[in-house]
């Protein structure tokens, strides 16, 4: 009955390995399957592999074909269930057992709950749930059975190292169910008596390894799988660039091409473009497929939340709207490129999809930006490249050109963002805008923008700005995107002729920070009942030129004084609580008390068996004493040796007095005798010792024995008095006479 009670502590281990999976997929997805990959197995185990009556259990091959049967048959009609229905069931059974695992470490998690990942955690926790089962039915053994459980967290943990939540409360239900089940299979008649000590233990170790876990500090960063596994390109790119759609937006301004719910205005950032080959700027984003998060990129300056419901209507292609930073994208199936964010769908957008998305919008204030310096890591380098031209075996002549403009328009600038605002100052006063330009941003068209027609549109002055950068030494990109909109009741309707280009150059410590290089007259071009671009970009402006006056030594804008303030009070931690401290302070003496009184019998008995043979015959009647006491035994100063044996048979029963009298025997002959006891005679007093011990548990029970020896007085001796010195004889008043005489029972 023991072992097959303990079937349902490995069902619930195997469960809550597989609930470990959660930071891959969520709990809702993980749930249903570890539950019943649990208990399934475990039910088969019960009914194979345990005792029956007249006979012994199945053999253990039985076993193994039967829940192979069982596993494909309960999988196929759960977690395939989709699969079924669409006539897919062989392919994606196999691309679950075989490919399942890399497919979610090329995810970004939590990765999408489709049918051939959770095939993985259905296998793991089947796996697990029958062999903890065949293992608490078919073996003695007390913890072995927890050992497939651990297995499953082997998986569990590195497949979700990198993604949301905390599996912090399943460890510690694991170290509790682990307790429970090795005192449930203790042995022995009384085995169901541990349990009674041991569950609440367990259960208390557990709430203090749950509440100690946030403030124990790590200094190591977990190992991460992903980054040995390189993830594949995305089946399907857009053919055209969003930047070569631009002129055409802007010639039909009117299209509606998505709404915008959201109770903040921001720029939609739509492309990110960083390559640039001479004759078009292209996308290196590495996009990787994703549940719903994107990765977090962090940046020091002052940030807020916004979020958005998008629809679609006009928009084409496979890249998706958001707000610059995205973290979270529900409703929607997208890849994401892990370092800038960009967003794309795994098919062409389609009108009347909507999605949900959760952003974090970095602001800069004048002094995040004076001091920063241009960055010089591998993204950057690569952001300086300035590619001839195809099949071009020579640099073009127009590079000479473009590298004299940029240092004409940036002479005299003190710090990098002063250089970068120069250099957009120079481009606003340069050219015109004009929607009606020719597009392209070719070396040539280029050369033809600023050299003869100084008109155009947002794609030649980022582009020319972006080019122009490279050439001095600023690291820079384009990004495609879309500001302002036309209010529709609660929704903000953003139309092609809201399109937008802008570059950005990427600073030291800060990440990539954009420029707006247009003319003032690009800005009043929209329609009079549009909506504005937002407060974030007219606070970026203005925190740029506020950073180049403080370069010249001009001081800051009244409009910026009241920002800089805010940083600081943003940036400063908060303090570890003060009930943090008290409660620090309040478990180290109780814990150290618990450690000693846990210790102190230990020591105590390990002193006691060291040293020559009388002092081992010595230790071991003292030791028995000991045990004696949790039975009654409140003095021993006024009995013999023999009397103490006696105590022993009608306190504890025959057995114990059959070793206490051979263990008085034994202390007599050890303090009286001529002879020296020899080591033999030692080992056969400590075997009646620990026999007295094992008998006294088995009477007074493990509970009370933790009673008394969490009582103080089990620091400095025996629960009781203590024992009297060997050879001490008895007066007939009860007390010790002058004359010594050996202990020897009563007529």
């Amino acid at each position: 009955m023991t072992r097959y009670a303990s079937l349902a502590v490995t069902a619930c281990l195997a469960a809550v390995c597989g609930l470990a999976f959660h930071r891959v997929f969520g709990y809702g997805p993980v749930v249903p399957v570890a539950a019943v990959a649990a208990v399934v197995p475990t039910v088969l185990c019960g009914l194979l592999s345990g005792p029956r009556k007249g006979g012994a259990p199945w053999p253990l091959w039985i076993s193994l074909v039967l829940t192979m049967v069982a596993w494909a048959a309960t999988v196929t009609l759960t977690v395939l269930r989709p699969a079924l229905a669409d006539g897919t069931l062989p392919q994606t059974l196999r691309a679950g057992v075989l490919s399942s695992w890399k497919a979610i470490l090329t995810t970004l998690l939590p990765a999408p709950a489709e049918p051939e990942y959770l095939v993985l955690v259905a296998v793991v926790v089947w796996l697990a749930a029958f062999a903890s089962a065949e293992l608490a039915l078919r073996t003695s053994l007390r913890a072995a059975p927890c050992v497939p459980a651990l297995a499953g967290w082997a998986v569990a943990l590195p497949l979700g190292v990198d993604g949301p939540g905390s599996n912090l409360p399943l460890a510690a239900a694991t170290v509790v169910l682990t307790a429970v089940l090795v005192l449930l299979r203790a042995e022995g008649d009384l085995a169901w008596r541990p349990l009674a000590a041991g569950v609440p233990a367990a259960a208390l170790l557990g709430a203090v390894a749950f509440a100690a876990g946030p403030v124990v500090p790590v200094g190591t960063r977990p190992y991460d799988p992903r980054e040995q596994v390189r993830a594949p390109p995305p089946q399907l790119r857009d053919g055209v660039s969003p930047l070569d759609r631009v002129g055409g937006w802007l010639l039909r301004p009117g299209e509606v091409l998505f709404t915008v719910q959201s109770g903040r205005t921001e720029l939609e950032r739509l492309a990110v473009l960083d390559r640039f080959d001479g004759v078009t700027w292209s996308s290196t984003a590495r996009f990787v497929p994703t549940g719903s998060r994107v990765p977090e990129h962090p940046t020091p300056g002052v940030e807020h939340e916004v979020e958005q419901r998008i629809t679609i209507h006009g928009l084409i292609g496979v890249w998706v709207p958001a707000p610059d930073r995205p973290r979270r994208v529900d409703g929607l199936p997208v890849v994401v490129d892990p370092d800038s964010g960009a967003l794309a769908a795994g098919e062409p957008l389609r009108p009347g999809q909507s999605y949900r998305v959760t952003s974090v919008v970095p602001e800069w204030t004048a002094g995040d930006l004076a001091g920063a310096a241009f960055a010089t890591d591998a993204e950057a380098r690569a952001a300086l490249r300035m590619p001839w031209g195809p099949g071009a075996t020579e640099p073009p002549a127009q590079l000479a050109g473009f590298r004299r403009f940029a240092e004409g328009a940036t002479r005299g600038a003190g710090s990098p963002v002063e250089k970068a605002a120069l250099l957009a100052e120079g481009l606003r006063t340069h050219a015109a805008y004009d929607v009606t330009a020719p597009p392209g941003h070719g070396y040539r068209q280029l050369d033809y923008f600023l050299a003869e027609s100084r008109r155009g549109t947002p794609e030649h002055f980022a582009t020319a700005y972006a080019l122009l950068a490279r050439t001095i030494g600023m690291p820079s990109r384009v990004v495609v995107g879309f500001r302002g909109g036309r209010r529709a009741g609660d929704a903000v309707q953003v139309r092609s002729g809201d399109v937008l280009v802008w570059p950005e150059i990427k600073f030291k410590d800060l990440g990539w920070v954009r420029f707006n290089p247009l003319p003032d007259s690009a800005r009043r071009s929209n329609q009079d009942d549009s909506v504005a671009a937002g407060e974030t970009e007219q606070k970026l402006e203005q925190a740029q030129k506020n950073a180049a006056s403080q370069a010249r030594g001009e001081g800051p804008a009244p409009a910026e004084e009241k920002e800089t303030g805010e940083p600081a009070a943003a940036g400063g931690g908060s303090p570890t609580p003060w009930w943090v401290f008290a409660s620090a302070a309040a478990a180290a003496p109780a814990a150290g008390y618990l450690l000693a009184v846990l210790a102190a019998p230990a020591l105590r008995r390990r002193r006691r068996r060291a040293g020559p043979p009388a002092a081992r015959i010595a230790g071991a009647w003292h030791q028995a004493l000991d045990h004696l006491a949790d039975v009654g035994l409140s003095t021993a100063r006024t009995l013999t040796a023999h009397e103490v044996a006696g105590f022993g048979a009608s306190a504890v029963g025959a057995d114990a007095h059959g070793h206490l009298r051979p263990l008085a025997d034994l202390v007599n002959h050890s303090r009286f005798s001529a002879a020296r006891p020899d080591p033999a005679a030692a080992d056969r007093a400590w075997e009646h010792s620990d026999a007295v011990g094992r008998l006294v548990t088995a009477k007074a029970g493990r509970l009370r024995r933790l009673r008394r020896r969490l009582h103080p007085r089990s620091l400095t001796g025996r629960s009781g008095t203590p024992a009297p010195p060997l050879g001490a004889a008895r007066t007939g008043r009860g007390g010790y006479g002058g004359r010594m005489r050996p202990w020897r029972e009563r007529p």
